[in-house]
């Protein structure tokens, strides 16, 4: 499996020959290829629309890569540049790295060597980009998982909210020999404990009121695949004890049945919880513990892991672009700077939302500290920026008034856009007072009722 992002690469190099050398190799491992023939020409490339890595030669006219990067970096721009040097120019390339050059290789040079160099510099996207990581403590977590995914192990994955949890449940599920079947997410925290047990086993028509007919639950649903028990630390004792049974024995009942269900599901379980602690308060039961805890891991808050703050805002400017149809090319230095230092109490979701707020916000080519605010508290003021003191939810408004312009009223892609169901945005508007008309536009174009 190719683990690198298929990103857009700059290639720049003067000889037409390695540039077509190095189309060929960068395309190859999944990148779309962009060509210069100096920097010069490179550095109105990249001004003109985004890069996840550059490529450039040494030694060319115009504007060499020492030039080039020294450019590059003035005018803010932070993709990583992989030099490429010829004998003799050892100590230009270390010139470069000290200018903020992030790796150089020898000329000649072989496709693997390319090809380890790169893997060193590029963010990496596992599984059409479902983890996005550049730190080594979450290399070696991948890594990890995937040696885990070819077998049936169970699995305990321990994170702080927002972490990416589920996120490396469904990477596993789908390095596994059981990615053609189901993945069933459940989550123990967000359903009633009267009815959890129903959600999970199913029950049979006239198991308990209101059992009109006969429910397949998840466990049946995940036949054959995984299934994902989210936040098991909130399940309630006496279910703990039937989930033990369908570890231990493979087989449940439904809700009112009398047969057992025999069944093939792997299960991978996730808690932001120290369940060690849970079962010495007696709120978790031992025995189910050690049953889920065959392979524990552990996943860090992202403030404990910020090399990885720049790949995941990348990435999340690049998702928002398209599905708000931007053509945003970076984040620059000061606002990369802000997402870095802040404390990231949601973790990654709290990143996404952060970053989906500021390619609403932003009106130029890069992102900027005035684009970039948090909530904190009651005050929820932007920060950095002398322009707009508003609170979040003017910032909110403007968001959904902006979006539904863009969107000729339609509120159905309003909604889809801003991450929301229509009913939230209806009752956003009448919060607001109903300023915006609520004429609006279905899918067919047809104006409706609003």
């Amino acid at each position: 499996m190719n683990n690198l992002s298929k990103g857009k690469v700059l290639a720049i190099d003067d000889d037409p020959q390695m540039r077509s050398a190095l189309k060929e190799a960068l395309e190859r491992l999944g990148f779309s290829v962009t060509l210069a023939v100096d920097g010069e020409d490179g550095f109105v490339k990249i001004k003109k629309e985004g890069f996840s890595l550059i490529v450039s030669d040494m030694m060319m006219p115009k504007m060499d890569g020492l030039s080039f990067l020294k450019h590059v970096r003035k005018e803010g721009f932070f993709t990583p540049v992989l030099i490429i040097t010829g004998f003799g120019t050892v100590e230009s390339a270390v010139e470069a790295m000290k200018l903020g050059a992030a790796d150089y290789i020898m000329k000649p040079f072989s496709y693997d060597s390319l090809k380890k160099a790169i893997e060193g510099l590029v963010p990496k996207s596992i599984d059409n980009k479902d983890i996005i990581f550049a730190s080594e403590d979450m290399k070696k977590i991948v890594n990890l998982a995937t040696g885990l995914a070819s077998s049936d192990i169970t699995v305990l994955i321990y994170g702080e909210s927002g972490t990416g949890k589920e996120v490396l449940a469904r990477y596993i599920h789908k390095n596994s020999k059981r990615a053609d079947k189901s993945f069933v997410a459940v989550n123990c925290a967000a359903i009633p404990e009267n009815l959890l047990e129903s959600e999970l086993f199913g029950h049979e028509k006239g198991a308990f009121t209101g059992a009109l007919e006969r429910r397949i639950g998840k466990f049946e649903k995940a036949q054959g695949g995984t299934i994902l028990l989210d936040e098991i630390g909130e399940m309630a004792l006496p279910l703990q004890a039937k989930l033990l049974r369908v570890l231990q024995e493979k087989e449940f009942d439904r809700v009112g049945g009398k047969d057992p269900i025999k069944i093939d599901v792997r299960i991978i379980a996730t808690t932001n919880r120290d369940l060690k602690k849970e079962c010495e308060k007696g709120t978790f039961r031992e025995d189910l513990y050690y049953r889920l805890n065959v392979f524990p891991i552990k996943l860090p808050p992202l403030r404990e892991r910020r090399e990885d703050i720049e790949a995941l805002s990348e990435h999340f400017l690049r998702k928002y672009n398209m599905k708000i149809n931007k053509n945003i090319l970076g984040i620059d230095k000061k606002a990369m700077e802000i997402l870095k230092n802040h404390y990231w109490k949601g973790n990654v979701r709290e990143l996404e939302n952060v970053v989906q707020r500021a390619v609403f916000m932003c009106q130029k080519n890069y992102i900027s500290h005035e684009d970039i605010y948090f909530e904190e508290g009651e005050n929820k003021d932007i920060i950095g920026t002398d322009t707009f003191k508003g609170s979040l939810r003017d910032v909110e408004k403007e968001m959904i008034f902006r979006t539904l312009a863009e969107t000729g009223g339609n509120k159905t892609k309003a909604a889809d856009i801003l991450g929301i169901t229509v009913r939230t945005l209806r009752n956003k508007l009448k919060e607001y007072g109903n300023i915006f008309p609520l004429e609006e536009k279905n899918s067919y174009g047809r104006t409706v009722n609003g």
